[in-house]
């Protein structure tokens, strides 16, 4: 009897919905716009990356910065600029950008249709 052991392959980003890109509603934009407002640096964007780590897998990370670098996708909106990495996009295809402001507090939220879970807090999760 042979037996054949299972081979595992490197987990790789999950394939994106074919031609989504990610979104950016008009609330999420009046704040980046305030934001860099704010900072005095109206050439500011918010930029989001995917990274290994949180709770459940993946996590974002949401950080101020004017510079695009050569792999970076730029979503606008009236303005505002949105700063994705290639590699970070294929983890945020199909997804939603939104700022809410509710009784839990106020933050940029993901609505993202490639996550099979995600914490409680909203910054992590699983493909």
């Amino acid at each position: 009897m042979t037996e054949t052991a299972a081979q595992t392959a490197p987990i790789a980003a999950p394939a994106p919905p074919a031609g989504a890109a990610l979104g950016l509603t008009a609330s999420a934009a009046r704040r980046i716009l305030k934001v860099a407002e704010s900072e005095g640096n109206p050439a500011l964007g918010l930029r989001i990356s995917v990274s290994g780590g949180g709770c459940s897998g993946f996590q974002y990370s949401f950080t101020l910065d004017a510079d695009e670098t050569a792999d970076d996708v730029v979503i606008t909106r009236d303005g505002a600029r949105l700063l994705v990495d290639s590699v970070s996009l294929d983890y945020l295809r199909g997804s939603e950008l939104d700022f809410v402001e509710d009784l839990s507090g106020a933050g940029f939220r993901i609505n993202n249709p490639l996550a099979s879970s995600s914490c409680g807090c909203g910054n992590s999760f699983s493909v």
